[in-house]
């Protein structure tokens, strides 16, 4: 690593991973809290605002690291990467400009409405503050992924010949993108998987511990089911995502599977070594089950799926000399992490699924015990998807028509780039060891009596200070 390129991929790399531990607790524990208000005005059983404001206190905490990390992610792209902003920033700034002037001030000012609304708004307005705040995260989800999904399947362009540029000739096309489509219910799924867990596995350690088991109890009975179906469902729209990858980046299956070679009933393969090598031209060992790629790929058992040796001819045939294949060995294990890490989850939350329905699930210890655990495989499975996504792309920065080498800017000097990589890492290490101390103590925490007694009773003003 020896040049401003990589250095600028690297932190790039960095910041995004970093700001995604954070973007699918803040979706999904938003929906959680709302639901819990939701009940709590239903029922006016207090334990519903207790839990409304223990989880509230998880969610404004991720809410701000998210904040923070997000605009640093934004602001690379005049810094680090402006010849690819000069080449796609009439398309792909619409849908940023989109997140951040509405969806991120929709939620953002809701929020603080909902924070200091207690007691001053009514309490059925009060609440539409936190689904209005819901809906803003989810929005924003939605606008970032258009974006993204525009770099991995171009459409509603055109190449201006005259300045080189891209140029957006239907916003329409870009935010119903068949890729973004697939892309937003994986994400949304996901985020609802990685905040269900983490209510489920809090609550479990609470039960464990006989803290405040019948309030907890509501917790774990939600977010288990939650995190199952989530799951679940997240796998089926994801096979859906690898079918509509075998048809507009045949690469990157490719690469995930480590197919070298144009294949019918193609093997899907579990377990492969091959020499240490950027991308080496053989395995040395593949376990496979038999058709299994082609099932993935074209549900049918004797589908072809096209292999690395010969996309990359094609490419370079069309667009020029050059290794048009990602790092096989990061698209090959981040893809079998992802799937790895949503599979072992599904089978945790599936048993406890099972185990709530028939009543015994405090009987069973390990359960509660694994639960907590759990909680460190969506994190595995997002960071995982997210690295396979972008790296499975390279060396494209837009597939098939922007290289990643040709995005760089050009008058940044390496020195600046590496000073800028090692403070925003000590930075964002400083940041995770602050997050995670003030999550881990707020979630062991026992939370305190609430000062409302009913949905209809105004909230103290001193008591808003207490609450949050």
């Amino acid at each position: 690593m020896n040049t401003a390129l990589d250095l600028a991929r690297w932190q790039f790399g960095i910041i995004t991973v970093y700001h995604f531990l954070f973007v699918p607790i803040t979706i999904g524990i938003t929906w959680f809290v709302a639901w819990f208000q939701t009940r709590w005005m239903r029922t006016g059983d207090p334990d519903y605002l207790r839990l409304t404001r223990f989880f509230g206190k998880l969610m404004l905490i991720n809410f701000a690291i998210g904040v923070v990390t997000g605009i640093v992610q934004e602001f690379q792209f005049g810094m680090n990467w402006s010849d690819y902003s000069r080449y796609v920033g009439d398309v792909f700034g619409a849908p940023l400009a989109m997140e951040a002037l509405a969806a991120f001030f929709l939620e953002s000012t809701f929020l603080g409405l909902w924070i200091f609304g207690w007691g001053r708004l009514k309490p059925r307005l009060h609440l539409a503050m936190i689904y209005l705040v819901a809906v803003g995260t989810t929005l924003s989800a939605y606008f970032i992924l258009a974006a993204n999904s525009w770099m991995q399947h171009p459409v509603g362009y055109v190449v201006n010949q005259k300045t080189g540029r891209a140029e957006m000739t239907s916003i329409a096309a870009v935010l119903t993108n068949s890729t973004t489509l697939l892309a937003f219910p994986h994400t949304i799924l996901a985020a609802f998987a990685t905040a269900g867990v983490i209510v489920a596995g809090v609550a479990a350690w609470h039960i464990r511990r006989k803290s405040d088991r019948d309030m907890f109890i509501h917790a774990l009975r939600l977010g288990v089911p939650v995190v199952f179906v989530a799951t679940m469902a997240t796998m089926l729209v994801g096979h859906a995502q690898a079918q509509l990858m075998v048809q507009q980046q045949p690469m990157k299956m490719a690469a995930a599977e480590a197919l070298y070679t144009t294949t019918s009933s193609a093997p899907f393969s579990l377990f492969a070594v091959a020499p240490f090598e950027q991308r080496p031209d053989r395995t040395i060992y593949n376990l496979t089950i038999p058709n299994g790629l082609s099932i993935l790929a074209t549900n049918t058992t004797n589908g072809t799926v096209e292999g690395i040796n010969d996309l990359n001819a094609a490419a370079a045939a069309k667009y020029g000399p050059g290794d048009y294949a990602p790092i096989l060995g990061v698209t090959y294990w981040t893809f079998r992490l992802m799937i790895g890490a949503g599979t072992l989850l599904a089978l945790i939350t599936g048993i406890g699924t099972f185990l709530l329905w028939r009543g015994t699930i405090e009987r069973h210890v390990w359960v509660i015990r694994v639960l907590p655990l759990a909680i460190v495989l969506p994190f595995i499975g997002n960071a995982a998807g997210w690295i396979f996504t972008e790296m499975g792309r390279q060396p494209w920065a837009v597939q098939g028509l922007l290289k990643t080498t040709n995005s760089v800017s050009p008058s940044v000097p390496m020195w600046e780039v590496a000073v800028t990589l090692i403070g925003f890492t000590l930075l964002y290490a400083g940041l995770a060891v602050v997050d995670g101390w003030l999550m881990f103590r707020y979630a062991r925490s026992v939370p305190a009596p609430s000062p409302i007694e009913s949905p209809d009773e105004a909230v103290p003003a001193r008591d808003i200070a207490m609450a949050y």
